[in-house]
């Protein structure tokens, strides 16, 4: 289900990406084309800060000469606007993202077209920290991914009084940039069974020591390898007794295997993500699938659009995602399947935010084939506001009504029963 993942693996090879990422760019525009991120949402500013996090007791399972190594960015609520604003994606990733997002599998314009590096974020460095307590909820992108992919609503949650913290799952992503501009391409293979049992399992691990590294900044220390100044007032704002997770399509499986495998996620999202490290044959659905889960989880999906076809991806297409029925089916705690009409995968992600201002670059068939052809003011809008509601609801205990039924603000959202 993952187009991205499979230019990765498909088009550039698995070990190819760094190559890829020097290819000169050849009849590309004389100024690239830029995109803007949206307003927030919320009430509140929003900072970030990135923290190098190296889990000491653990060899990494891609690279058996290193311990394993993560970045995360933190996005929380700020007590002021007056930082810069961050880069949405340093240059060393956003190499790599030009010559893939390029690709005739995505934009199919020449490399140099879009100035991915150029693009900042509404969230600003070097701010304090609101006062108060916030909800802790872990994001987890995709398959060939990059967390930066999902800044927007990431920093959006962030703006309703959330600490977001977004894991890059390194050697699994497109490309991690490291302190001291050192890159790690993706090596991981879909294609390969072991490998995508692998990356499962590993990205459980990373988002429970992500959560014990919180759990240290919470007890005043700070666990950042280079020892990068924390943002002022972290310590005090994190409130891990409420702890959510979400994330897009390998991340959405994600979030539910970290939710059964340690009990402080109270509540999760999987947001157009096969359940599963194999379907539909063989079939090696998850643990959550299997069992079902004693909390809170959403499912969020799109249509999948094949030959001209769209399937809706819900927990009663089983012909196309056995995995969401069968969870469906076991989930023992509160549920919802929310469909977004006209949404595509990468409707998901960040694309929905950059694909419709390229609009002189691409043709109406080739957006639509990207993101679909929901409207993508709308379709923004209903991502943050159904996301934020269901952590309001599960972790802030405020009910905004959202999930009882249809919303008259979002006409292309309904729910799956």
């Amino acid at each position: 289900m993952s187009n991205l993942s499979r230019t990765v693996g498909v088009v550039v090879g698995v070990a190819a990406v760094a190559a890829l990422a020097t290819v000169p760019a050849h009849a590309a525009p004389a100024a690239p084309a830029r995109f803007a991120m949206p307003a927030l949402s919320g009430r509140y500013p929003v900072g970030t800060t990135d923290l190098h996090l190296v889990d000491r007791d653990r060899v990494d399972p891609w690279n058996a000469a290193r311990q394993r190594e993560l970045m995360v960015t933190v996005s929380y609520p700020a007590a002021g606007s007056d930082g810069p604003r961050a880069d949405w994606m340093g240059t060393g990733v956003a190499q790599v993202a030009d010559a893939v997002l390029s690709s005739e599998y995505f934009l199919d314009v020449p490399i140099g077209s879009v100035d991915w590096d150029g693009t900042t974020r509404q969230a600003r460095t070097n701010v304090r920290v609101a006062a108060g307590e916030f909800p802790v909820v872990l994001f987890s992108h995709g398959w060939g991914g990059a967390r930066e992919l999902n800044a927007g609503v990431v920093d959006d949650l962030a703006s309703h009084g959330y600490v977001v913290v977004s894991l890059s799952h390194t050697y699994e992503s497109l490309a991690v940039g490291f302190p001291g501009g050192r890159v790690e391409y993706g090596v991981a293979n879909e294609a390969e069974l072991d490998h995508r049992k692998t990356a499962i399992d590993t990205r459980v691990a990373d988002s429970r020591f992500v959560l014990d590294q919180l759990a240290l900044i919470d007890r005043g220390r700070n666990p950042d390898a280079e020892r990068d100044p924390l943002p002022r007032g972290l310590d005090d704002a994190l409130d891990l007794s409420r702890t959510g997770m979400f994330g897009h399509s390998y991340g959405g499986y994600t979030a539910g295997e970290a939710m059964y495998a340690d009990r402080r996620i109270d509540a999760g999202i999987d947001v157009d993500g096969a359940m599963a490290y194999s379907t539909p044959e063989p079939y090696f659905p998850g643990e959550a699938v299997r069992h079902g889960l004693d909390r809170p989880f959403l499912l969020f999906g799109g249509d999948f659009v094949e030959n001209g076809q769209a399937v809706e991806h819900s927990h009663r297409t089983p012909e196309f995602d056995r995995t969401w029925a069968d969870f469906w089916a076991r989930q023992r705690a509160w549920k919802r399947d929310l469909h977004l009409d006209r949404a595509t995968h990468y409707s998901f992600t960040d694309l929905q935010v950059a694909v419709p201002q390229l609009s002189g670059l691409l043709s109406p068939r080739r957006q639509a084939g990207i993101v679909g052809t929901i409207d993508p003011r709308r379709s923004l809008a209903a991502q943050h506001d159904y996301v934020a509601g269901f952590f309001d609801l599960h972790l802030k205990r405020r009910d905004r009504g959202l999930f009882h039924g249809p919303s008259p603000r979002h006409p292309d959202a309904r729910f799956i029963v």
